[in-house]
Order: C-alpha cells, then sequence, then structure tokens
C-alpha cells in the first residue's frame, strides 16, 4: 500500500527557492534573472508560485547555486500531485476492462 502525503506537507518548488536560496544570498529577483539569461518575470512567477519548475531552469539554478536539478524537479512533480490528489475525487474515470 503505498503512502499519500498530505498536501500540506507539500510546498511549491518556487517559495522554496525563495526562501532557501534567493533571498538568502540577498540577490534580487532583476539581478538573478539577467544572470540566468531569463526574464524578471519568468523568474519572478516561479518563485511566487505562479509557474512550474521547467527543466531549463532548475538546470540553471543547478549550475548557479549547485542544488540537484533532479531534486528540484522531483519536489515540482511532488506539489503538483498533491495538487491533484486533493481534488482527485472531481477525476470521474472508471478502471480500464482490456476484455471489454
Amino acid at each position: 500500500m503505498a503512502l499519500k502525503m498530505h498536501p500540506s506537507l507539500t510546498v511549491h518548488v518556487g517559495d522554496w527557492l525563495k526562501t532557501e536560496i534567493v533571498e538568502p544570498t540577498g540577490v534580487s529577483v532583476t539581478a538573478l534573472a539577467e544572470h540566468f539569461g531569463v526574464s524578471r518575470q519568468a523568474l519572478s512567477n516561479l518563485l511566487n508560485g505562479h509557474a512550474s519548475l521547467s527543466a531549463d531552469m532548475a538546470i540553471r539554478f543547478e549550475k548557479a547555486f549547485a542544488v540537484k536539478a533532479d531534486t528540484l524537479l522531483r519536489m515540482q512533480t511532488s506539489y503538483e500531485l498533491a495538487q491533484a490528489r486533493a481534488h482527485e475525487r472531481d477525476i470521474k474515470v472508471e478502471r480500464f476492462d482490456r476484455a471489454a
């Protein structure tokens, strides 16, 4: 039996990056966006939880801050799955019967 994580235990990876990586370094979003070669808006959307983490952005954080891109992407996936689980009762799909 699989364990289910309570949705309150998941955090958007952007929020985690903001509080644990970006803010402690004291770098501005504008300066970091320039360093990454991305728009300020794209980075801001991620850090404020309004956009998902892409593989490219995960690699940028890995290169700049030595945090594994794989770990960041797993955090993102975990968050998205928790969000979907919160309303899984609304997803109406019957078990697929191959014999039918």
